[in-house]
């Protein structure tokens, strides 16, 4: 067999063992025979065998990738739906819309006079002398400061409104996702708008919510 011969090609002294090759001519044959293979130089067999090597290390990587992989189970939450579809949670929006509407409609004339004011002087500040001028920009001014104290103050009321009854349901929530993840054999839950992809089937939202209900009546 050729590989024979090009492995008997590889030892030293060959030739004068068999001194008939080199009368013949067959060493340069041999040696043409192994270029073939690819393996008559020594440096030709570290090649080969460094490439076996690194075809075993990449298909041990993919191995363990793919059982990585298998082990490793991924859901994903939509917050805001648990919030807005909760037992808890619309009863905490329904308190924050309407505290909302309350504080909106208890500033609302002031936006209005503000308004009015600004119309009135785009109309008629050509025509008023310098002195009615500052009064009006003195006005303008305050009517502006005034509601934006207003308007700051009824942010603070709904940010206390938000800590009181949504902080709770967030907390809950952590116990809740916890157990739900772990009773379903999830490694990581992550939020739902924050991936780019998420099949139904390891959204884990309405699982939540319902948790939640029970815990939250």
């Amino acid at each position: 067999m050729v590989i024979d011969r090009v492995r008997a090609s590889a030892l030293p002294g060959f030739v004068f063992r068999l001194p008939g090759f080199l009368a013949l001519g067959r060493v340069t044959d041999v040696e043409n025979e192994g270029n073939l293979c690819g393996v008559t130089t020594v440096n030709n067999v570290k090649k080969a065998v460094g490439c076996i090597g690194g075809l075993l290390i990449a298909a041990v990587l993919l191995l363990n990738s793919q059982v990585m992989a298998a082990e490793t189970k991924i859901g994903v939450i939509d917050m805001k739906q648990v919030l807005s579809t909760s037992t808890a949670g619309k009863r905490a929006q329904d308190l924050i819309e309407q505290k909302m509407k309350t504080l909106q409609a208890s500033f609302k004339n002031d936006e209005t006079a503000l308004v009015n004011l600004q119309k009135e002087i785009e109309k008629k500040g050509s025509a008023w002398s310098d002195s009615v001028k500052q009064e009006k920009a003195i006005e303008f001014q305050k009517k502006r400061r005034d509601l934006a104290e207003k308007q700051e103050t009824a942010n603070q009321e709904l940010k206390k409104l938000r800590e009181q009854h949504v902080n709770p349901i967030l907390k809950k929530l952590e116990e809740i996702v916890d157990k739900v993840a772990t009773d379903g054999g999830y490694s990581a839950v992550l939020p739902r708008n924050v991936v780019l992809f998420a099949a139904d089937s390891i959204d884990i939202s309405d699982k939540v919510v319902a948790e939640l209900n029970k815990a939250m009546k």
